[in-house]
Formats: structure tokens, C-alpha cells, sequence
């Protein structure tokens, strides 16, 4: 039985660890070549290692997502080499400082800011024309709680998440009469490096683990999966279909 991503490209953010590592392990698994992409060497050659053992094959990209002209010199090796991309999975993210707005310093939320959004539209900039080649183009943005409560101390990062959701509702609507799919994925809670630095106090083992989470992520890269505009609750497991206001 073929494999449901055989002959596709998969491109993911964040790759090196946590979530990011699960789900480009999982789409090389399901039959994908993955492109991935973090600022640590060190884990990408741990990913190739897992991809290759695995079956997989992966194109290793160390990119520092604040280098925005290195996302738009990606895009253009990405077009000499494979002429499309198949799918996007927009992984990355920091936490930036937990402390009082006021409190902030400027190049922490500047930092935030330029990862956790500015990168995303950047990739969206430069991979659309490439996902558009695809008969079956799927984009998904991951997204926090974070975005929708206004929790005390957690501002750089939950304004950073609420707007890359409505940047992906927008992309969504703006791409809903072609064959591209943009959706949305809210992990939840998560045994993840991040959580344990915003959690400390947490026990770690009563949190769910990046693999089972990567899966769930895969369904929305399926080419199958023929909704846009949706976010999925993993906590919840439920599909949120967002509607514009009458």
C-alpha cells in the first residue's frame, strides 16, 4: 500500500525538537521528503538520523527564523529544486519573558514578535507561489490558549499567537477558491522544553507527548483533509470552525 505523502514535500519549522521533531518524523514516516528547519545542527542531524532509520529522507535547513532574506533565499532554492511544495507545517515559536507587560524589554518582545509572527508571514510570502503549485497544497499554523485568554505575565507570547491566528483565518479565506488548505492546530498542553521552562512547578509525566500530538497534526497535511479556515483543539479533540460575524 502506498504511503499517503509519497512524493510530497513537506517543509516544517522548528524542527530540531518537541513538536516540531515529532511531526516532521511522522510526515517522513507517512512518505513525505521533509525540509527541515531550526536554528540547532545538532538536532537536525538527530531528526535525520531518526527520518533515515525510519525509512525517510530529509533536506537539513539550519535557518535562524529572524533572518527573514534567508526564509526568502529558502524559497527560491525550494522553487529551483522541486518547482512546489505540498505542505507547510509552521511549527516554531518562543516564549519569549513571563512578566508584567511594563516589565517587558523591548528586544524580548521585538524577538517574540519577529519569530513567532514576522517569520510566518515572511513563509507565507515566499512559499505560497510553491504551495499554490501543489494539487493538494496544506498549510498548517500551530497556535496556543494562549491566544484567546488574557492571562496574566504571558503577553509578548499570547499576542504573538493571536495574531498569527488571524493571519492564517485571513490567508485561509484569501485561498479558500484554490486547492490550498490553511488551518490552524492548538496543541495544548504538551511535555515539551517550552512547557517545562513556562511550567515549571509541572509534572511533566501527567502531560501528553510530542508523538501522539505530531499524528494528529499529520491528519491535517493529508491531502484528503479538504477543510480551511478550521482550528483543531488537541486537548479537546474537537474542530473549531471559525464564522465571520453577520
Amino acid at each position: 500500500m502506498p504511503l499517503p505523502l509519497a512524493g510530497r514535500i513537506a517543509l516544517v519549522t522548528g524542527a530540531s525538537r518537541g513538536i516540531g521533531h515529532a511531526t516532521a518524523l511522522a510526515l517522513a514516516k507517512a512518505g513525505a521528503h521533509v525540509v527541515a528547519i531550526a536554528r540547532t545542527v545538532g538536532g537536525l542531524e538527530e531528526l535525520d538520523d531518526a527520518i533515515k532509520s525510519a525509512g525517510g529522507s530529509a533536506t537539513l535547513v539550519p535557518l535562524d527564523l529572524k533572518d527573514t532574506d534567508g526564509i526568502d533565499r529558502l524559497g527560491l532554492t525550494l522553487h529551483e529544486r522541486y518547482g512546489r511544495l505540498d505542505v507547510l507545517v509552521a511549527n516554531a515559536g518562543i516564549l519569549g519573558s513571563l512578566s508584567p507587560m511594563s516589565h517587558v524589554e523591548p528586544k524580548v518582545f521585538d524577538d517574540v514578535m519577529a519569530v513567532n509572527v514576522t517569520a510566518n508571514y515572511r513563509l507565507i510570502r515566499s512559499l505560497d507561489p510553491l504551495l499554490q503549485k501543489s494539487d493538494a497544497g496544506r498549510a498548517v499554523f500551530l497556535t496556543s490558549g494562549a491566544a484567546w485568554v488574557p492571562m496574566a505575565y504571558w503577553g509578548p507570547y499570547s499576542v504573538s499567537k493571536a495574531a498569527v491566528e488571524l493571519m492564517a483565518r485571513i490567508y485561509a479565506a484569501e485561498t479558500a477558491t484554490t486547492k490550498l488548505r490553511v488551518n490552524i492546530f492548538n496543541p495544548g498542553p504538551v511535555r515539551t522544553r517550552m512547557r517545562a521552562t513556562a511550567m515549571p512547578g509541572e509534572d511533566p509525566m501527567t502531560l501528553d507527548v510530542p508523538e501522539n500530538v505530531a499524528e494528529k497534526i499529520l491528519d491535517l497535511c493529508l491531502p484528503e483533509y479538504s477543510e480551511t479556515g478550521t482550528l483543531y483543539n488537541y486537548r479537546v479533540k474537537k474542530f473549531l470552525k471559525w464564522t465571520p460575524p453577520a
